[in-house]
């Protein structure tokens, strides 16, 4: 299993394939459907993100509050296909990796290929053994959303499945 760093170089993506399971490790920002609708609502209104989205990767998840001294609580994907009708706006802004579960749409699957992403899958029901991969996490931005708050998590040796590479070929029909 190949190893890579994020932010991912536009060689690393090139590289990756429709199906390689990989490992990856690096800073990703959380996002869930409200906060996805606050960042595109920036975006059109042309207002500055409290936040950098230039090589960014999004995480798909609202992780559960840390209990009893840990860094955060349960911290597994949410469904993907719900970011859907944001994802293309932020590949535009500058986002080059998103990690969710489930399959894309054929707009957001045309939008890797047009910005050179890639979409990996992450296994659903495993947030209390992705917490274990998380060795830092900070709050960045709408605290007010809870759960779906923007936080920056260092997440350090995920197994993905490459399920869109950056060429839109996808292995979830």
């Amino acid at each position: 299993m190949k190893h890579y760093d994020l932010p991912l170089s536009p060689e690393s993506a090139a590289e990756l394939r429709c199906g390689d399971i990989v490992e990856i490790s690096g800073f990703v920002l959380t996002a869930r459907d409200a906060a996805h609708k606050k960042i595109c609502e920036a975006l059109k209104n042309g207002e500055p993100l409290p936040f950098d989205l230039s090589g960014a990767a999004i995480y798909y998840c609202g992780p559960t509050p840390a209990c009893n001294g840990e860094i955060i609580g349960s911290c597994g994907p949410t469904t993907s296909s719900r970011m859907d009708d944001y994802a293309p706006a932020l590949m535009e802004a500058g986002v080059k990796v998103m990690l969710g579960k489930g399959k894309r749409s054929p707009e957001v699957n045309d939008a890797v290929k047009k910005h050179g992403a890639i979409y990996f899958a992450a296994i659903g029901g495993a947030g209390a053994l992705y917490k274990h991969k998380i060795k830092s996490c900070e709050l960045v931005a709408y605290p007010e959303l809870g759960c779906e708050a923007v936080r920056k998590l260092y997440i350090e040796n995920v197994e993905l499945l490459v399920a869109t590479d950056s060429y839109g070929n996808t292995c979830l029909k």
